[in-house]
């Protein structure tokens, strides 16, 4: 069964003394191209963190946002008491204000604040690890869902091409005829006396340039093991993506051979479903 690459999934923690959210959202990408935004006091769980969404994900455009929300008492920021009065006794020397306003300003000064670094509660971030699954669990739903609208999509484009391949084989046969028609013509028209069985040498070989049958074998053989590997266990989208250069190089070469309208119209038709199968496995895992 095949995966999206598109997904979001999002877990709300709520501790003592805080609030924790988890989003992890993904788009379409080549490889894993993952971006965190967290606060500096989990930076040093970062790479774990980004080896679990890896093996969960494993590919996709990755942005994963980890937000903190004081919902306590505590807070980290601390009033560095020492410099507040010390800008508030140089303040005083250039302005004669009362204290209140004095300390307004000292405050604003650099240094004011000072941020105490937290050390992680291992317990803590215990709970966010299992928010962080929840939240990875809620993609993965997601993306399968996603995956289930592709496939049934790919399954009637292949089923499009198939039907329109029946068709070319049912028109292959008068399409010969044509041609060697029009080669007969095309000779009769110069007016000159030619050796018939120079001639027939020469007609067979060009009718052999034109032949598709191993084309048409090939196209039938590579629509059925796209099927087949789109209703296997894994979601593969680069191995589909294989599938279907292949598919176009036999669409291709019966257009290139065919020399017959009828049958070119129908390979029109059979790209425009296949460029459809691109666009949408972009998408896919």
């Amino acid at each position: 069964m095949i995966k999206s690459m598109t997904g979001f999934g999002k877990f709300v923690l709520q501790l003592p003394a805080r609030k924790i959210t988890i989003e992890v959202k993904s788009l379409n990408s080549k490889n894993l191209d993952l971006n965190a935004r967290i606060p500096s006091q989990y930076r040093e769980k970062e790479l774990e963190m980004r080896n679990t969404i890896a093996k969960t994900l494993v590919r996709g455009k990755v942005d994963f946002g980890l937000y903190v929300e004081a919902t306590g008492e505590e807070t980290s920021n601390k009033v560095n008491e020492g410099i507040v009065k010390e800008y508030m006794r140089q303040l005083s020397n250039v302005h004669n204000g009362d204290a209140t306003e004095l300390m307004k300003m000292a405050i604003r000064m650099p240094d004011a604040l000072k941020t105490e670094r937290e050390e992680i509660d291992a317990k803590e971030f215990n709970a966010i690890k299992e928010a962080l699954t929840k939240a990875l669990l809620e993609i993965e739903d997601y993306r399968s869902n996603e995956g289930k609208a592709l496939e049934k999509d790919f399954n009637l484009r292949i089923k499009n091409i198939s039907e329109l391949l029946d068709k070319v084989k049912l028109i292959d046969p008068e399409r010969m005829i044509a041609v060697r028609e029009k080669l007969q013509k095309a000779v009769s028209d110069l007016k000159e006396d030619v050796d018939q069985n120079r001639f027939e040498q020469e007609l067979i070989y060009y009718l052999e340039k034109f032949d598709i049958t191993e084309e048409k074998v090939r196209l039938s053989n590579h629509l059925e093991y796209f099927a087949t590997t789109l209703n296997s266990n894994d979601s593969n989208g680069k191995k589909l993506g294989f599938i279907t250069q292949e598919i176009g190089r036999e669409i291709n070469t019966i257009g290139s051979k065919s020399n017959y309208a009828p049958m070119q119209q129908l390979v029109v038709q059979m790209k425009d479903e296949l460029e459809k199968i691109k666009e949408q496995l972009l998408n896919v895992l």
